[in-house]
């Protein structure tokens, strides 16, 4: 099976393009799903995969106290795999076919209030990693991009005189965001002032750079975050989408429309986007109920 495998990655890499991280969740179900049909249902061959050797495998992670959307996924993964082996290898039938999607349990994000987000965004001083630090922090939360795209931004991609970025999501899509005007003084202060300081001299595209003038990390930000987060004595768990679910529910609350919110947030499905109705309606009954007399 291990051809089939290197095959379907090939195929993913080149034709659907996803990006690294995608690719790398694939590749971990793959071996785990072929593992198990190979050492558990004792196949040799993925043409005699049944229905019943996929419902095997999916009651196994359910055993070991996989949670449902880690079920679901590997139930993408599968079908992804089966598909892709009925249109490449000729294999007459797809075993994975009226399996059911396990239903999610859909988990409100966790959201900053307003004053939290200002608390956050208030950083002061002259260092260089200061303004580095503020821009990313403005930028993030003007355009509620993710923590990869906000990393892999260039020069070139920004466009400061006309108010808006550019930047390539999943599947390497495009798409152009709007910037606040927050946002556009911190990134060109950092671009005219800190930036250079960062680079020492060297030459690099990325728009946002570590202490070597290399382009900043995940985990770089990581730490940024939390460190800025613990320094404010915000409480609340923070992670780098943190800052995206508040840039949609901020919108959402001051009457953006949900169209609009899904172009910029990158969600190919509006239904993703509609997560964020339910946490505005659930902070709407919160607000009620904290001050209104009969509530």
């Amino acid at each position: 099976m291990r051809d089939e495998t290197r095959d379907f990655l090939h195929y993913l890499t080149i034709e659907r393009g996803l990006s690294k991280n995608t690719l790398l969740s694939y590749e971990r179900d793959l071996k785990q799903y072929v593992a198990f049909l190979t050492n558990k249902c004792e196949l040799k061959d993925i043409s005699n995969v049944q229905r019943t050797h996929i419902m095997q495998f999916l009651s196994h992670q359910y055993q070991l106290g996989r949670s449902t959307a880690t079920i679901s996924r590997f139930l993408s993964t599968i079908r992804a795999f089966h598909q892709f082996l009925v249109r490449e290898y000729n294999i007459n039938k797809d075993p994975s076919l009226h399996i059911e999607t396990p239903r999610k349990e859909r988990k409100l994000p966790k959201v900053l209030s307003n004053k939290e987000v200002e608390l956050l965004l208030d950083l002061e001083g002259n260092d260089p990693f200061i303004h580095r630090n503020r821009a990313m922090l403005e930028v993030m939360y003007a355009t509620g991009l993710r923590v990869t795209e906000l990393l892999t931004l260039t020069l070139s991609d920004l466009h400061l005189t006309m108010g808006f970025i550019r930047c390539f999501g999943k599947g390497s899509k495009e798409r152009i965001v709007p910037l606040g005007s927050h946002a556009e003084k911190a990134v060109q202060f950092y671009m005219e002032d800190a930036r250079p300081k960062l680079l020492k001299g060297k030459r690099e595209e990325a728009l946002f750079v570590n202490h070597h003038g290399r382009p900043m990390s995940r985990q770089g930000f990581w730490k940024v975050l939390k460190g800025i987060a613990k320094e404010k004595g915000i409480e609340k768990e923070i992670t780098p989408h943190t800052l995206r679910h508040s840039f949609a529910t901020h919108l959402l609350e001051n009457g953006a429309d949900l169209r609009a919110v899904q172009e910029m947030l990158g969600h190919a499905d509006i239904s993703t986007t509609q997560i964020y109705t339910h946490v505005t309606k659930a902070r709407l009954k919160d607000v009620y109920r904290n001050f209104h007399p009969r509530a």
